[in-house]
């Protein structure tokens, strides 16, 4: 720090003499406004000294926010699959690239026999249903003059609705009297709503899916977006009827509901023994299917954001490091520079931990500030993000504990690199630091 001369100016208008600055021990409050003022006077000195802590402390920062943001999303958008619900597909999503190809060239897909057999076998769940894998290529619904193009047309069982995540806004979802008899409805997404009805009630109009007639029945509450793709652009038939017109055998997603979460291994468990035992899969073999739940991919994301946020760590430590390091540098020549007023402290009584407390307050609020910095720095750099990628994406969000992180973390490297110059401030000789030039 820069050396405090007779007439240096402190907080509160005080005009401080050698005696008064000398006390016989320096309290922490004491301490701290003389950190701040001798940061306020070498502004630029002490920006270029903190570069590193703020750095180091926007960059932790804004990983985690962008970390948390995506979680929050992902649980939300991806991993939600319904209460209690897990489902039995061609393969498991969560894996990696190559074991993936290797599923889906080998694995054969969930018949509607399949789906039958577990509906009648599995036992004590709350829900089962089903719905065929979605068809979204050269796909295409028609009202009078309107076309929508690429939509998701799909056929479910009727207790679909009790077990996803969709709720019906307006009329009714597709019924087990419509599911027996192949009836011609379809429940449709707030999309086709928009393109086809923006003025007038949907329900008992009738539109072409890919060429075939379909009554409306109901329509879905807005879903929104997902990385920007829109979830409000489906087309839902009953299942017997997306048999007879579009796929005489498709492949399909078994939803499973339990009762409570803590049901749910166990009928995980019950089901992947059923359909080994119904597919004739020998025992050291794997499973020719795959069972998905919430829980499985947010693991797998983690796993993900774990790798990243580990490089990000590295990064921080070596911003850290550094400006632990230049911290440290400065505080030593404000020894130098403060040799004569450290020997008329000691020659008035002053104790070596007070002089050790004096330094080691001073380079903690440096590297504090520094933290604070970094954090503002991180505020706008999420925010900048948030602008940038607008709405129907993630949201980065500032978790608490990343700006706790942060500021402690930052703290904390000030405590450790400046014990040393604390420590050598503390061990000078009353006499000769008084012999000192000032």
């Amino acid at each position: 720090m820069a050396s405090i001369d007779q007439t240096a100016s402190f907080p509160h208008g005080r005009a401080m003499q050698p005696a008064a600055r000398a006390g016989v021990w320096v309290s922490v409050r004491e301490a701290f406004w003389i950190a701040l003022e001798a940061l306020r006077a070498h502004k630029l000195r002490t920006f270029l000294t903190l570069l590193g802590v703020v750095i180091a402390t926007t960059t932790l920062i804004v990983v985690m926010s962008l970390v948390n943001g995506m979680n929050l999303y992902i649980a939300d958008h991806i991993a939600n699959l319904g209460a209690n619900v897990f489902i039995v597909h061609r393969y498991q999503w969560a894996q990696g690239y190559d074991a993936w190809l290797k599923a889906r060239r080998r694995n054969k897909p969930i018949l509607i026999e399949e789906f039958e057999f577990l509906r009648d076998n599995l036992k004590n769940y709350r829900n089962i249903g089903a719905e065929a894998e979605i068809q979204n290529i050269n796909t295409n619904a028609r009202y009078q003059s309107h076309a929508v193009y690429f939509l998701d047309i799909t056929g479910v069982t009727p207790n679909m609705i009790d077990i996803g995540v969709q709720k019906v806004e307006s009329g009714r979802y597709i019924t087990q009297p419509d599911y027996e008899h192949e009836s011609m409805v379809c429940f449709i997404g707030q999309d086709l709503v928009t393109a086809f009805f923006p003025n007038v009630d949907p329900l008992n109009k009738e539109i072409l899916v890919n060429g075939i007639p379909f009554r409306v029945v109901g329509v879905a509450e807005k879903i929104g977006s997902t990385f920007g793709q829109s979830q409000d652009n489906f087309v839902q038939i009953p299942l017997t009827s997306y048999k007879k017109y579009f796929s005489p055998r498709p492949s399909l997603l078994v939803n499973v509901q339990a009762w409570d979460s803590g049901q749910m291994m166990q009928l995980e468990d019950e089901t992947r023994a059923l359909l080994r035992a119904r597919r004739h899969i020998p025992y050291l073999e794997d499973d020719t299917f795959g069972i998905n739940a919430s829980d499985t991919i947010m693991q797998t994301w983690h796993q993900i954001t774990g790798a990243v946020f580990g490089v990000t760590i590295g990064i921080v430590a070596v911003f850290m490091v550094v400006g632990g390091i230049v911290i440290m540098n400065i505080m030593l020549a404000s020894v130098t520079e403060r040799t004569h007023e450290i020997g008329i402290r000691k020659s008035l009584g002053a104790r070596r931990r007070d002089i050790l407390m004096q330094f080691v307050i001073e380079s903690s609020v440096m590297a504090g500030i520094g933290g604070g910095m970094g954090l503002l720095a991180a505020v706008m750099v999420s925010e900048l993000v948030n602008l940038v990628i607008g709405p129907g994406f993630f949201n980065a969000s500032i978790p608490l504990s990343a700006i706790l992180v942060g500021l402690v973390l930052s703290t904390i490297v000030g405590l450790f690199f400046g014990i040393y110059p604390a420590s050598q401030a503390a061990k000078l000789d009353p006499i000769e630091a008084l012999h000192t030039e000032n």
